[in-house]
């Protein structure tokens, strides 16, 4: 596909600070693009240039004649009062019936356009975002953290929306699982610099740990080179026979160079101070109602939780998760029954917009060691400021003039070295990178305490989460499968369908293969025989070949630029050069003969098993 898009060179730098140093990448309307990157590396910065909501200092963007770029705002974009079908015939200038049903592939109701649009909750709000964006027509998306507060059922929404979606876009995520849905090239920004890969985000991170373990490879070699010429420089050059064969060392000497090895594989480890493992009920509440004085949320809520047990708190938005943990954690009164947590617990809560614990005055290392339980050290202190991005010098930082994010951070940094056994969080995994989500999922995992959690990011919940429960119209109940099942039932919703939730003595059983056909599933194709489903097989079959497509199509590429630069100078030989070349032509083998393979599965019919 021809390039729509292109930036050249840009440079950004608030004041000594560089965020983006001679940036270049171009994108068509066939790439699917995941944007990854540290916290503070540029990515919302390089999203406001490309959609000119932002300048660039220096540089380029070039924007084809055929580009129609659509971005969907993080901000507030609806007026006072305006109800959701005003808005989208506002921002699409499209008829009410065109809206309409565009919204209901949103899952918003008929009944649901007449609804004030700020009285929806915030995953609603998503949704008509959403909506507005395909209205437009365009061909080529900007996503900047879409998944940031988005209910699981919005965010499989979104992502059936992208899978489905006839153009190109670029999404900025921390969420792993979400852009591995979703995307099939990586791009990665580091130290101002841009990385495309043509690859979905797995292979991305095994092509870099490759390419890593052969640089320290190569550095490992060069390293015992230049120790042995040191040897060899050390005994001879006093020596006049000697000296002009040491001399003639030192100089190979400097010609050897190791590589510079930009991008480090994670090294993100955090660290919890240990609390004690003990048995028996750490929680219990008896006909619980949570809520406002001025309205009930839930009623009725019967629940039991042991000690070391790992509590997801699941639902969609304004369903009451945030209510019920402010209502445990003793930040709100309970209207109705009671609750109780046994002897000797104590509770450390972390939410997502309370900063009352921080003094402006403090620096960020005052306020981690006026948190930390006593007997954590200096060092314990240190790492954990490290794990949350405030390395060096960053600990001097007064807390007045950290960002909304920064400050996240420090509470849920201090709050883990407090050393308490009860942790209560609400949106923990916001404003962090996922290399550190991922850290903070596996030192949540080991810890022996009580966790109740709040949390859309599945790669998060997958690791710590050892119990769920679900909140849904006003009832709060223990949900009987595990959090894949959950996950699968939302994912059926989604389609259309309606997942049974599973029984209680079917819990361990896993999700169905997605090869496998259930009854329920046949009996919708019954029902619906001129909208059945793709069989998943044959779609698995096709995404795997459309990403060797790609593949092949990008090592082709690669290969016959190479290929015009030796015929336009066929007296200059490069030895690397022709390396490359010997390699492209493997990897393309390599894949195509791995398409075959894929082309002779797919053209032999399917097997079902018919039970007589």
């Amino acid at each position: 596909m021809p390039e729509i898009l292109q930036i050249n060179q840009i440079h950004k730098a608030y004041g000594a600070n560089v965020i983006l140093s001679d940036t270049s990448a171009s994108f068509s309307t066939d790439q699917k693009i995941g944007m990854i990157g540290p916290n503070g590396a540029g990515k919302s910065t390089l999203c406001r240039i490309i959609t000119a909501c932002e300048a660039a200092d220096d540089g380029t963007i070039t924007r084809s004649a055929g580009l129609r770029l659509s971005y969907l705002e993080q901000h507030d974009v609806f007026k006072p009062g305006e109800t959701a079908l005003q808005f989208l015939m506002r921002t699409t200038n499209r008829e009410h019936w065109e809206c309409g049903m565009t919204a209901a592939r949103f899952q918003i109701k008929n009944e649901m356009l007449g609804n004030v649009v700020q009285s929806m909750p915030g995953g609603y709000q998503t949704r008509l975002k959403l909506a507005s964006m395909l209205l437009t027509e365009p061909n080529f998306l900007v996503l900047d953290e879409p998944s940031n507060f988005l209910d699981l059922a919005t965010l499989i929404l979104l992502e059936n929306f992208l899978l489905t979606f006839k153009g190109g876009y670029l999404i900025v995520s921390h969420d792993r699982e979400f852009l591995k849905r979703t995307c099939d090239h990586t791009l990665e920004l580091e130290g101002g610099r841009l990385t495309l890969y043509p690859g979905d985000i797995e292979e991305y991170f095994e092509f870099k740990e490759e390419q890593i373990t052969q640089a320290e490879a190569y550095n490992v070699g060069v390293r015992k080179k230049l120790d042995q010429l040191q040897v060899f420089v050390d005994r001879f050059r006093a020596k006049a026979s000697t000296a002009s064969r040491a001399q003639s060392k030192l100089k190979q000497m400097q010609k050897l160079k190791t590589i510079k090895i930009n991008h480090q594989t994670s090294r993100v480890r955090i660290h919890l101070p240990e609390v004690p493992a003990k048995s028996g009920t750490a929680f219990s509440c008896e006909n619980l109602t949570i809520g406002y004085p001025e309205k009930e949320v839930a009623r009725g809520i019967h629940l039991s939780v042991n000690r070391g047990q790992h509590v997801a708190v699941l639902g969609d938005n304004g369903e009451g998760k945030t209510t019920l943990v402010r209502t445990i954690a003793g930040d709100l009164p309970a209207r109705g029954g009671s609750y109780r947590w046994s002897a000797g617990l104590d509770i450390a809560y972390y939410a997502q917009h309370v900063f009352a614990s921080l003094k402006p005055q403090d620096d960020i290392y005052a306020h981690l060691s006026r948190k930390a339980a006593d007997g954590v050290s200096y060092q314990d202190i240190m790492a954990m400021a490290g794990c949350f991005l405030f390395k060096g010098d960053d600990v001097k930082k007064k807390v007045k003039v950290l960002s909304g994010g920064e400050r996240a951070r420090l509470v849920l940094a201090g709050l883990l070295l407090s050393k308490k056994n009860v942790l209560i969080l609400d949106e923990p995994t916001n404003h962090l990178d996922f290399d550190t989500v991922e850290a903070l999922g596996r030192a949540l995992k080991r810890f022996a305490g009580v966790i109740f959690f709040i949390s859309h990011d599945r790669t998060f919940v997958n690791l710590g989460a050892t119990q769920i429960i679900e909140i849904k119209s006003g009832r709060v109940k223990r949900y009987p499968g595990t959090y894949e099942d959950y996950v699968y039932s939302l994912e059926v919703a989604a389609r259309g369908g309606e997942a049974e939730p599973p029984s209680q003595d079917k819990a361990h059983l896993k999700k169905p293969d997605k090869q496998e056909t259930s009854d329920h599933a046949k009996t919708i194709v019954k029902k619906s025989p001129q909208k059945s489903k793709p069989d998943p097989r044959a779609l698995e079959l096709k995404k795997n070949m459309d990403k060797l497509e790609r593949r092949i199509k990008h090592f082709t590429d690669e290969r016959n630029k190479l290929l015009e630069e030796i015929q336009a100078n066929p007296m200059h030989f490069s030895k690397a050069r022709n390396m490359r070349l010997k390699e492209l032509e493997v990897l393309i083998e390599e894949a195509e003969a791995e398409w075959y393979a894929i082309q002779s599965k797919q053209d032999k019919p399917h097997k079902t098993k018919h039970t007589p």
